[in-house]
């Protein structure tokens, strides 16, 4: 059976604002934009996906107006969701402020997804060259956190498991993270995640740092903006170039990078060109409004194929 990404994630939908900037506290100001889109691991998934990496959904949707925009953009894309839905509350919201810079600021209120059960897991047999992505956000999620522990803890033996730390995962403190940590197998995050989760003032040292915590063969990605990224195993550390664009909404840009990466190991690449195409795909999302603007196959190829 051909490799899968089970993404146990939570898919939201972002209200996505453009603005001139944010306001004080206490103040107004108008939107230039307005638009509901299905974000959060969506993005991750939307990516994989399009890369030709079959993608399962692994967290929970709601019943409301939010589950039902998930489940269409999920189904839309070609993603199996694994879940029922959950009929007691609707999926999450998160509202993302854009501004002229792309820089994106949010504000979260969570819903369905902020919950999951071994039922829920049990639907789904992992097979060991599947990928796992767990993100960070999970593991701030009491009435996720412990049900997820437990069933990546029963994993068979090489299974893959990513792990995105997310913007509030700031430690390898912590007994989430103590649990998470030796199982991890590729490390997938951006600059600033990885210099405050490791308290090192360069990607360099923090990738040292990375190292010496995860397994020996595990895999650090880094990304470093319109730089590329970084990447380390088996103690050597490299650098994959970029494409340097003119962003316009750098949101989801990080999930595009993690999906096609994600899809371009799982088709047999190296971590080198699998890399390249990620960034390439980091580089077209950012040229995109909206959250989900992961390329396809194609157009990665022509993007890398101009290097």
């Amino acid at each position: 059976m051909p490799a899968r990404l089970l993404y146990t994630g939570q898919v939201v939908v972002d209200l996505v604002m453009g603005l001139d900037a944010l306001p004080r506290s206490g103040g107004d100001v108008l939107a230039r934009s307005a638009q509901f889109e299905v974000g959060g691991g969506f993005n991750v998934m939307a990516a994989a996906r399009r890369n030709g990496l079959a993608t399962v959904y692994l967290g929970r949707h709601g019943n409301g107006r939010f589950g039902d925009l998930a489940r269409q953009a999920l189904t839309t894309e070609g993603i199996e969701v694994a879940t029922d839905v959950s009929e007691a509350q609707d999926t999450g919201l998160s509202v993302a402020l854009i501004e002229p810079s792309a820089e994106r600021s949010f504000i979260s209120y969570v819903g369905a997804e902020g919950g999951l059960s071994a039922e829920d897991l049990g639907r789904v047999v992992v097979k060991p060259d599947d990928y796992v992505f767990v993100s960070g956000y999970s593991l701030l999620h009491a009435g996720k956190v412990s049900t997820l522990l437990a069933w990546l803890d029963e994993l068979p033996t090489g299974t893959n498991v990513v792990f995105d730390p997310g913007p509030l995962v700031n430690s390898s403190e912590g007994a989430e993270m103590r649990t998470v940590m030796p199982l991890i197998t590729l490390w997938t995050s951006n600059g600033e995640e990885a210099l405050r989760f490791t308290g090192c003032d360069t990607i360099v040292d923090a990738l040292e740092k990375l190292g010496q915590w995860l397994h020996d063969d595990a895999l650090i990605v880094v990304r470093d903006g319109p730089q590329g990224c970084w990447i380390r195993q088996h103690g050597e550390t490299r650098h994959v170039q970029g494409f340097p664009v003119t962003a316009i909404d750098t949101n989801g840009a990080g999930d595009a990078h993690a999906g096609v990466l994600l899809a371009g190991l799982a088709a047999g690449l190296s971590t080198h060109d699998a890399a390249l195409r990620a960034n390439a795909a980091a580089a077209i999302a950012v040229t995109r409004w909206g959250p989900a603007t992961a390329p396809g196959e194609r157009e990665v190829d022509e993007w890398v194929g101009q290097k």
